[in-house]
């Protein structure tokens, strides 16, 4: 009976060690990070996405995810409960992509934000806010795989065309052409060498002739200065345009002064050789004037006396 009494309590000590060892572990594993519920609903497919996934935020590990159901409401929708860190930067242009750790296939959600709405979403247990689901690179192509192999199709069909027989021939030639043109061009520095054998000799020349370029523009700047110089003299105030412009004036008065006082003379000579002419021709039409004097002339036509002629 006592022995029984013991194997009791040995017992019974066994499950009360247990229990303490389960609420230990529970204390010491309990997590009292406040978190916030979110949810991205989307029709994209979450392959390799599970419970318990990891949630980050570029990077950061910020959550977990709690469920993964059908939206009843839409159908196909698929609704991914989770619960991120009260700190982490959710906004209104926050998105969701789908991550893969390596090359194990596990997913977890990758959040991140391109700052269109920097504005706080706010969610609660009662009202849970919905965060957009953005294509992955593993979505993306694999929603274009098949028009990425269409054009590799189209392409691969035309390269196959291009290289036709013909075209075949068309590029050898071409390949042949460019050849004889490359040893054409090898043959250019040979046929140069004479001439950049020249090439002292013609810089020499060209520097002699700068030189004696050089000393021409320093001659005309001597003549130019001689020029500067003459014509400043020439201009001065006591210079010959000012002497000749003086004798000028003086000239132009004594003109003034010949026109003034031998033009009356000039008349009056005129004047006199007008009347010795007219005394010499009355003396030689009437020689006898010099003794009886000029005897009356016959009344011209208009005059008192003046008889016509009569015709025969």
């Amino acid at each position: 009976m006592e022995n029984k009494a013991h194997a009791l309590l040995a017992g019974l000590f066994t499950l009360a060690l247990l229990a303490a060892a389960v609420a230990i572990a529970m204390w010491l594993g309990r997590d009292e990070t406040e978190t916030i519920p979110y949810e991205i609903a989307t029709k994209l497919s979450v392959p390799g996405l599970n419970p318990q996934a990891a949630v980050r935020y570029r990077g950061l590990d910020v959550g977990k995810v709690e469920s993964i159901d059908f939206d009843p409401n839409v159908p196909g929708q698929i609704l991914v409960r989770m619960r991120v860190q009260a700190d982490t930067p959710v906004t209104q242009s926050t998105y969701g992509t789908l991550g893969y750790q390596g090359v194990t296939g596990i997913a977890y959600v990758q959040l991140d934000d391109d700052g269109s709405k920097p504005v706080r979403l706010h969610s609660s247990d009662k009202q849970v806010a919905r965060i957009e689901m953005r294509p992955s690179l593993f979505d993306t192509l694999q929603s274009k795989g098949m028009e990425i192999l269409t054009h590799a199709e189209e392409l691969t069909r035309r390269i196959n065309g291009m290289l036709t027989p013909e075209n075949e021939k068309m590029i050898l030639s071409a390949f042949q052409s460019v050849g004889e043109a490359a040893k054409q061009i090898e043959t250019i520095p040979r046929q140069l060498q004479p001439t950049l054998a020249k090439m002292p000799a013609l810089a020499d020349q060209t520097s002699q002739t700068l030189a004696s370029i050089n000393a021409l523009s320093r001659d005309v700047s001597a003549l130019s200065n001689n020029l500067n110089t003459l014509t400043t003299s020439l201009q001065g105030p006591d210079g010959t345009v000012t002497r000749l412009a003086t004798t000028i004036d003086q000239v132009g008065a004594v003109a003034n002064r010949i026109e003034t006082e031998a033009l009356p003379l000039a008349h009056d000579a005129r004047s006199t050789l007008r009347a010795l002419n007219r005394t010499i021709d009355t003396f030689r039409e009437q020689p006898q004037s010099i003794l009886f004097g000029v005897s009356g002339r016959a009344p011209g036509p208009g005059e008192s006396g003046f008889v016509a002629p009569e015709n025969n």
